[in-house]
C-alpha cells in the first residue's frame, strides 16, 4: 500500500481523523444539518455504529457543533465525560461563513476552560471543520 493509499471506501478526510476498526465512537449533537456521508465513512472506517448513550468508556467523541447550541464549554465537559483515559474529542464545527459558524476565539477558549488541548483542525467535507482536542495526559477523575 501506498503513503496516500487508503482503505477502500474511506475518504481522505476520514483517513486523516485517524479512526480505527473496532474503536467505540461516541456520537453527540447530531441534527439534520449533519455530512451523513462523513457519519458513514466514520462507521466504515471503525466497523460498527457511533454510539449516542455510552455504556462503556469511549474511544472518540464525535462531537457536532453549532454556534446556536449554547455554551461550548458544557459541550465540551459533556463530551469528555465518556471518554476512556487515551480518548480524545474530535469537534466538528461548520466552516466559515457558514450557518452555526463557531468563532476560533470561543473554540479555543472554550478547549481551555474544559482543560483540552487543541491539536489540529482538518477540513472534511464541504461544510465542516474537525478539530481535535485532547485531554491532559494522566487520569482526569
Amino acid at each position: 500500500m501506498s503513503s496516500t493509499a487508503r482503505p477502500e471506501g474511506t475518504s481522505s478526510a476520514v483517513s486523516r481523523l485517524g479512526f480505527k476498526s473496532g474503536q467505540i465512537v461516541q456520537e453527540l449533537g447530531w441534527d439534520e444539518d449533519v455530512d451523513e456521508s462523513l457519519r458513514q465513512e466514520v462507521e466504515d472506517a471503525i466497523d460498527g455504529e457511533l454510539v449516542e448513550e455510552a455504556m462503556e468508556p469511549v474511544d472518540v467523541v464525535l462531537l457536532w457543533w453549532r454556534d446556536e447550541d449554547g455554551d461550548i464549554i458544557d459541550g465540551l465537559f459533556d463530551a469528555i465525560t465518556d471518554l476512556n483515559d487515551t480518548g480524545y474529542v474530535w469537534l466538528l464545527t461548520p466552516k466559515v461563513g457558514r450557518e452555526g459558524f463557531v468563532d476560533a476565539t470561543d473554540l479555543n477558549e472554550g478547549a481551555v476552560t474544559a482543560g483540552l488541548t487543541l491539536t489540529s483542525t482538518v477540513p472534511v467535507s464541504a461544510g465542516w471543520t474537525a478539530s481535535k482536542l485532547v485531554p491532559p495526559k494522566g487520569p482526569r477523575r
